[in-house]
């Protein structure tokens, strides 16, 4: 496990980094993430750590200290996003972005202006959802062909889980209507046979190599965005999933060279399984960045009907999901990350997908006893998203244990299509953070940046409001499924420090702790729950260091 310093070392000028900054911050309610002292007037930074947390006529004076008006803003413990993609936020910013399409029409109008300013190359995108566009249908090859014709153009689904091929494209990569789609994948096809253009998870690989992500520049200027965009949202750390196993060097190099601001601990493509395996547990620059887990996928995502359900899809009976693996494939990785000391997170969604991981986690958990373990019990793994659960299966969560990583955005953006999707008796399974936590589970809260806009005050307020952004909830959504302020505090702070074994260095602010912090504009614990999407953050501390202040 990830140990702090004592506190004795601190005192002594054992400093995190050598730009820690001496701070004093008051000015505004302070929330410590502590039960026994809840709230603070004042925090005082030293050497990169914190060093006096409490009222001000107490606090220690001493010299050098910079001051820090909070002007009422609300000061908390650095938010985490538990659950993100750093390269596909990164890219969002350098790419077509139809986040907000209103339709095909508005989304193809947005795709013609892109290719008439950028006439050369093939054009990248994602963010596009059909869920609630008037004409109710994923796009097509036919779309982008009359949109920019003659260009490659791929254009990714919100979710990650599909993508949109243009002719060019796919005559590119050689997909015509002959072509099977690799086992966890699909290919959607016409009534006359042809492709559409749509391709499903592990179908998405079919036209991998016209991705941009092979040239290094492009690359390193996508994470650049990335950081700068998080920081600016004030989240202080990110759990990166799925971080490419060939960027880990880079990251790790930004890091050295200080051009990574925020802290990343990394669950790696299962392409570097086996080498994180040998090479076991590996950190850089005082912990910026950190790898030990591998992320594996058991199903796919719900609006695009991948998730792997148990019964049909209440809208397309003649399919109920696709697995992406099978036991015995994974069982065998599971084992080996076990004796590594790697750590397991698994995209799961379904309800089939959700109880396929418990199930397989029990198999390898059981065939290594804690004895051959480096981490012995504590294993700490995790199932990413677990959206849809059959209730009599939330045990499992808490037997093995399993952490339940989820993104609370998904259930006020799911709500207008999960109904048709899943019917409404299997609602009573989806999203349940509440009924998690009442069995003490822990929840990591999560944006799933770039498939959702990846703001901490969006996912804290859906957690809380269960409703979304225009209020609206819907017939029966679950209400009971929301969680209270103090639980959905944890759920991006001291939750996420957990789940990367560093709760002892993060997740509140007491002293002797590393000095992350986040301020936003609008008070999380007070505030009416429709004003809290409304805020923004004001300053991003990470190691004692300003990443990010409002001007």
């Amino acid at each position: 496990m990830i140990r702090h310093l004592a506190l004795a070392l601190l005192l002594t000028g054992a400093a995190t980094s050598a730009q820690a900054q001496n701070l004093l911050i008051r000015g505004g309610p302070i929330y410590t993430g502590v039960e026994a002292a809840p709230t603070a007037e004042v925090v005082q930074v030293r050497d990169g750590r914190i060093y006096y947390v409490g009222s001000f006529a107490q606090a220690p004076t001493g010299d050098g200290l910079t001051l820090i008006d909070l002007k009422g803003a609300a000061l908390f413990p650095g938010f985490t996003d538990g659950h993100a993609h750093l390269d596909g936020i990164g890219w969002r910013e350098l790419t077509l972005n139809l986040e907000g399409s209103t339709s095909v029409a508005d989304a193809m109008a947005k795709l013609t202006a892109w290719a008439q300013a950028h006439p050369d190359g093939p054009i990248f995108g994602r963010g596009w959802i059909e869920t609630r566009w008037p004409e109710a249908r994923f796009l097509t090859a036919a779309d982008l062909d009359a949109a920019a014709p003659g260009r490659v153009v791929l254009l990714g689904r919100a979710d990650g889980h599909a993508v949109v091929a243009s002719t060019a494209a796919l005559t590119a990569t050689g997909i015509t209507a002959s072509t099977e789609a690799p086992a966890g994948g699909e290919i959607l096809k016409g009534p006359d046979g042809q492709p559409t253009g749509l391709l499903v998870d592990a179908a998405e690989q079919l036209v991998a190599q016209l991705m941009p992500q092979a040239d290094p520049a492009a690359l390193r200027e996508a994470y650049r965005a990335g950081f700068r965009v998080e920081a600016q949202y004030g989240w202080t750390g990110i759990h990166f999933m799925s971080a490419p196993w060939r960027d880990i060097p880079l990251l790790e190099e930004m890091a050295a060279a200080g051009e990574a601001p925020l802290r990343v601990y990394n669950s790696v493509t299962p392409d570097g399984a086996a080498a994180l395996i040998a090479g076991g547990p590996r950190s850089v620059a005082d912990e910026r960045v950190v790898t030990r887990a591998i992320k594996y996928y058991a199903d796919g995502a719900l609006g695009s009907r991948g998730a792997a359900l148990f019964e049909p899809y209440a809208d397309r009976p003649d399919t109920t999901g696709l697995m992406q693996i099978t036991e015995a494939e994974i069982v065998p990785l599971y084992e080996a990350a076990l004796r590594g000391g790697i750590q397991i997170a698994t995209h799961a969604i379904g309800d089939r997908g959700n109880a396929s991981v418990a199930d397989w986690y029990a198999r390898a958990l059981a065939a290594v006893p804690a004895s051959e373990r480096p981490d012995g019990a504590d294993v700490r793994w995790r199932i990413e998203h677990a959206q849809i659960l059959r209730p009599a299966d939330y045990q499992d969560f808490v037997d093995l244990p399993i952490i339940a990583s989820m993104q609370p955005s998904h259930a006020i953006g799911d709500l207008h299509f999960a109904p048709a999707r899943l019917g409404d008796a299997r609602l009573d399974g989806a999203y349940a953070w509440h009924s998690l936590v009442d069995r003490g589970v822990m929840v990591v809260g999560g944006s799933d940046a770039p498939v959702e806009r990846g703001s901490p005050l969006i996912e804290f307020y859906a957690a809380v409001a269960r409703r979304d952004l225009e209020g609206f909830r819907g017939q029966d959504w679950r209400p009971n499924e929301a969680v209270d302020r103090m639980t959905a505090l944890k759920m991006f702070t001291l939750w996420p420090a957990h789940a990367s074994f560093q709760e002892d260095e993060l997740g509140t602010i007491e002293v002797g702790k590393r000095a992350d912090l986040t301020a936003f504009d609008v008070d999380l614990m007070t505030a009416p729950f429709a004003d809290i999407p409304k805020g923004k953050a004001t300053l991003t501390v990470v190691d004692g260091v300003v990443v990010y202040r409002a001007e």
